[in-house]
C-alpha cells in the first residue's frame, strides 16, 4: 500500500488551500467533461434545422402534421438554410459521429486501465474542441460529405471518455459513494444536453449559426486546462491532495497493481452478467441515441416549435432526467449501505425503471399528436425515468471488476454505441417526410428493443464482483480453502 509520507512536502501546504475533497473536485470536473462531450456531440442536431432548406409542408395531410406554433419573430419563419440534404443524409451526418466513437472506445478502456484516466479523458476532449471549432469551416467549404469526415473524427476523439472516467471513479470513489458521485459525474450528459438545446437556441436566435460551434469549443478548450491543472489518475499520484483525505482513500480502495495481469478476454466475454450488461446497455442507447440526436428534429419538423421554443422545450426531458439520475444515485447508496437490496436487485431495479418506463412514455407520445404541451410533458417523463439507468448499469462495470472498470465500460458503451450508428440513419430512412405517422413508428421499434433487452439484463445481471476480476480467464467461483 502506498505510503502516505510519500507526498512532498510542498503538496502537502498546497492541500491546505483546497477546502473541498479532492475526489469531489474530480467528479465536479469529470462531470464537466461529460457536460463538453455532450454539447459539442449534439450541437448539430440544433444547428441542422436551420441548415437545411425548409420542408414545404403543403404536400402533406393536414392529420400527419401540427400548426407552426406562432412566433413569427423568429429566424425559422424564413426560407431556411442553403443546404438541400434528404433525412437520409441527415441521418447519416447525425450517425456519423458514432463510427468514430466507436473505434476508439476499446483503446481508450485499455489505455486509461495501465496508464491511468487523466490523460486519456482530457487529450480525447481536447481533439473533440479542435474538431467542433473546424465545423463551421467544414460545411460551408466541404458541404454534407465532409461534415460526415469531420464527424467522424469528433467521435474519435469522444469515444475515450466514459472508458477514462471509470477508471478514474474506481480510483477515487469508495463503494459507499459510488452512487452519488457516480451519478454527478454521469449527470454532466443531462446537463450538457440541457445547455447544448437551450444556448444553442438562443445563439441561433441572436447570431450567425458557426457560433454555435465557435462557443461549445471554447468552453471545452478552458476545461481542458483546468482539468490538466487540477486532476490527477489515483490519490496516489496525487501531489497536493490532503493527507487525511489520502490515509482514508488508502484503506478504502486498494492502490493499483502494477503487475496486474493481462486482461482476462475470454472470461470477459464468457461471462453471462458481462452479456446482460451488454444488452442493457444496447436497449438504453437505442432509445437514448434517438432522443438525442432528433429530439430537436422532432420539435422542429412534426410539432413545428420555433428556434427559441425548439432549444427550451428540447432541454426539459434531459432537465428531469439530471435530477432523477441525481435521486436514484442517492437512494441507490442508502439502500446498499442499509441492506434494503442487495447491489445486484438494486442496480436491477433501477435498470428496469430506465427501460420499461420510457418504452411506454415514448409510445405515448406520439399517440398525443399535436397537443404540444402533452407531448412534451411525455418526453420529460421518457427521459427523466431514463436517469435512473446512472444508478443502475451504467455502475455495473465497476460492481463487477474494479480492476478492469475501465475496459468493461469500454466494451459495453462501445458495442452500445453501434446503436448511435444505427439508430439515427434508421429514423432518417423510416422518416423521409418526417409525419407524425412515420414517426409512430420509429417509436414502437424503440419501445420493443427497450422492453426486450432489460429483461435479459434483469434475469442475468449481477451487481458482484466477477471471478475474472482477479486476471484469471475463469468465470468459476473460488472454493474456500
Amino acid at each position: 500500500m502506498a505510503d502516505v509520507s510519500e507526498q512532498p512536502e510542498w503538496g502537502i501546504k498546497l492541500s491546505k488551500f483546497f477546502i473541498i475533497p479532492q475526489r469531489w473536485i474530480l467528479a465536479i470536473m469529470g462531470f464537466f467533461a461529460i457536460f463538453n462531450a455532450y454539447t459539442m456531440r449534439i450541437c448539430l442536431s440544433q444547428a441542422i434545422t436551420v441548415l437545411v432548406v425548409k420542408k414545404n409542408y403543403s404536400v402533406f395531410h393536414t392529420e400527419a402534421i401540427c400548426e407552426p406554433d406562432g412566433d413569427s419573430d423568429s429566424k425559422d419563419t424564413l426560407e431556411g438554410g442553403d443546404y438541400d440534404w434528404s433525412q437520409e443524409k441527415q441521418g447519416l451526418i447525425l450517425a456519423s459521429f458514432y463510427i468514430g466513437y466507436i473505434v476508439t472506445h476499446l483503446p481508450g478502456g485499455i489505455l486509461a486501465d495501465k496508464f491511468g484516466g487523466k490523460w486519456t479523458l482530457s487529450l480525447g476532449i481536447f481533439f473533440t474542441a479542435l474538431f467542433t471549432l473546424l465545423t463551421p469551416v467544414c460545411i460551408i467549404y466541404g458541404g454534407g460529405d465532409a461534415l460526415i469526415v469531420l464527424r467522424v473524427l469528433m467521435g474519435l476523439g469522444e469515444g475515450t471518455t466514459f472508458p477514462a472516467l471509470s477508471v478514474l471513479l474506481a480510483s477515487w470513489v469508495p463503494a459507499t459513494e459510488r452512487g452519488m458521485l457516480g451519478a454527478l459525474v454521469l449527470g454532466g450528459g443531462q446537463m450538457g444536453s440541457i445547455a447544448g438545446n437551450i444556448i444553442s437556441g438562443y445563439i441561433l436566435d441572436a447570431m450567425d449559426w458557426p457560433w454555435v460551434f465557435y462557443v461549445f469549443a471554447i468552453i471545452a478548450l478552458v476545461w481542458f486546462v483546468l482539468f490538466t491543472v487540477l486532476c490527477f489518475s489515483s490519490p496516489y499520484t496525487h501531489p497536493y491532495i490532503k493527507p487525511e483525505e489520502r490515509a482514508f482513500l488508502s484503506q478504502e480502495i486498494p492502490p493499483p497493481d502494477k503487475n496486474k495481469p493481462k486482461t482476462p478476454w475470454l472470461a470477459i466475454f464468457t461471462n453471462v452478467p458481462m452479456w446482460a450488461l451488454i444488452s442493457a446497455q444496447i436497449g438504453h442507447d437505442w432509445g437514448f441515441y434517438i432522443m438525442v440526436s432528433y429530439l430537436p428534429k422532432y420539435m422542429a419538423d412534426v410539432l413545428r416549435f420555433s428556434i427559441k421554443s425548439n432549444g427550451l422545450y428540447s432541454s426539459l426531458p434531459y432537465v428531469t432526467m439530471w435530477v432523477l439520475s441525481l435521486a436514484s444515485g442517492c437512494v441507490a447508496d442508502q439502500m446498499i449501505k442499509r441492506n434494503c437490496m442487495s447491489t445486484t436487485n438494486t442496480r436491477k431495479l433501477m435498470t428496469g425503471l430506465a427501460a420499461f418506463g420510457p418504452a411506454v412514455f415514448m409510445v405515448a407520445a406520439s399517440y398525443a399528436g399535436c397537443d404540444r404541451a402533452l407531448v412534451v410533458a411525455l418526453f420529460t417523463i421518457t427521459m427523466g425515468l431514463m436517469g435512473t439507468y446512472y444508478a443502475g448499469m451504467k455502475l455495473t462495470p465497476l460492481d463487477m471488476s474494479p480492476n478492469y472498470a475501465g475496459t468493461l465500460m469500454a466494451i459495453t458503451n462501445g458495442i452500445g454505441a453501434i446503436t448511435g450508428v444505427v439508430s439515427p440513419y434508421l429514423v432518417g430512412v423510416m422518416t423521409p417526410n418526417a409525419t407524425l405517422l412515420e414517426w409512430r413508428m420509429v417509436f414502437w421499434v424503440a419501445f420493443a428493443v427497450l422492453i426486450v433487452t432489460a429483461i435479459v439484463y434483469c434475469i442475468w445481471a449481477s451487481g458482484e464482483v466477477q471471478p475474472f476480476n482477479d486476471g484469471t480467464n475463469s468465470n468459476k467461483k473460488k472454493e474456500a480453502a
